[in-house]
């Protein structure tokens, strides 16, 4: 069944591919339906075990305050059901901060672990604040949004761009589609669960081969992030792509490379 009641709440969750094993962490606000195609590249390559994170989604919204701790938890519960000891592990923005969590809390199940455009927390310095755009009004909070998926997204810049005003098209027209309060709810409790985040200081419990892959251009999650993070783990290393927050969709190189790196022995 998709649907399953593990940690106290009830998880959607979706299996499918084949290959080695990956758990895919998804972003701020981001479910299987909207990220549905870009999952479908890993699926093509591996075993993806994929779940819409508590409060988003077809998963349970439960009572307030969430915590990172609470994400990690859901997972490792998830991780039981389907029986999985170990697995490659993947996760997006919000979702590579889950993913710290979940590694430094559970190294001993974390075969190779991928952290794109993310943040530890702490001294390693953390994400943007998202939840500080609620207020805004929809133009401002929209404006800002594309100036921080990447830092060159001017009207200027983006005005013989196609590709990149695609991109914040897309990003944009994500966030007008319309929510009912207690959806709103779930994500707003993401995102303040999200300000809390802080693994800094236990990255060294990380033992498995890390790839921390970064947007040159990211104001959402600072390339001195990422080099935090990899300055913490011990086997890790740091690529750096021409992009943004979604380095992914505009430098064709760091898709292969971490499919790559995932598949590695």
């Amino acid at each position: 069944m998709p649907t399953v009641r593990v940690n106290g709440i009830d998880i959607y969750h979706e299996r499918s591919g084949e290959g080695r094993r990956l758990l895919f962490f998804n972003g701020s606000g981001a479910t299987l339906e909207t990220t549905g195609p870009m999952i479908d590249a890993y699926r093509a390559r591996f075993e993806v075990l994929v779940h819409d994170q508590r409060g988003l989604g077809r998963s349970e919204i439960p009572p307030a305050p969430y915590s990172m701790e609470d994400y990690a938890a859901d997972a490792l519960a998830l991780l039981d059901f389907v029986g999985w000891s170990s697995c490659r592990v993947m996760g997006i923005s919000f979702g590579g901060m889950v993913a710290q969590e979940f590694a430094v809390v559970a190294p001993h199940r974390v075969e190779r672990l991928v952290l794109a455009c993310t943040s530890p927390g702490g001294t390693g310095g953390s994400s943007y604040p998202l939840h500080e755009l609620g207020p805004l009004d929809d133009a401002t909070r929209g404006e800002r949004m594309i100036t921080l998926l990447d830092t060159r997204f001017t009207p200027e810049y983006l005005a013989n761009r196609p590709a990149d005003q695609a991109i914040a098209a897309m990003y944009a027209a994500r966030s007008k589609l319309e929510k009912n309060a207690e959806r709103l709810r779930g994500e707003r409790e993401q995102l303040l669960a999200r300000s809390g985040h802080d693994v800094m200081d236990r990255l060294p419990k990380i033992s498995c081969p890390t790839l921390v892959a970064a947007g040159r251009y990211d104001g959402i999650a600072p390339l001195g992030n990422s080099e935090a993070i990899v300055s913490r783990i011990p086997d890790s290393e740091l690529r750096v792509y021409e992009g943004g927050h979604v380095f992914f969709l505009q430098d064709r190189r760091a898709m292969s490379e971490i499919l790559d790196f995932l598949d590695l022995p």
